[in-house]
């Protein structure tokens, strides 16, 4: 575990003991609790979409109309015609 033996996590343990005091630790691990939950959500989430948006077959990409994105700005670029 990040290469930290039970020496090491005893001192981490004190040290948290020593800077928030006993009636913090239960709402620091509630928060962080929570925190890796979401994160684990998220992560399923976005695994899901991704799976599913490999899976789509390309005939019903191709139905659909190309994306155009405008941008801002008077700067013109060169075309792409040869």
């Amino acid at each position: 575990m990040f290469g930290l033996g039970t020496p090491e996590l005893v001192v981490i343990l004190i040290l948290v003991l020593v800077l928030f005091g006993g009636r913090k630790i239960p709402e620091i691990m509630r928060g962080i609790g929570e925190g890796l939950r979401e994160f684990r959500k998220a992560s399923t989430d976005a695994r899901g979409e991704i799976k599913r948006l490999a899976e789509e077959p390309v005939e019903e990409m191709e139905k659909r109309p190309p994306t155009v994105v405008h941008a801002e700005g008077d700067e013109e670029l060169p075309s792409e015609q040869s």
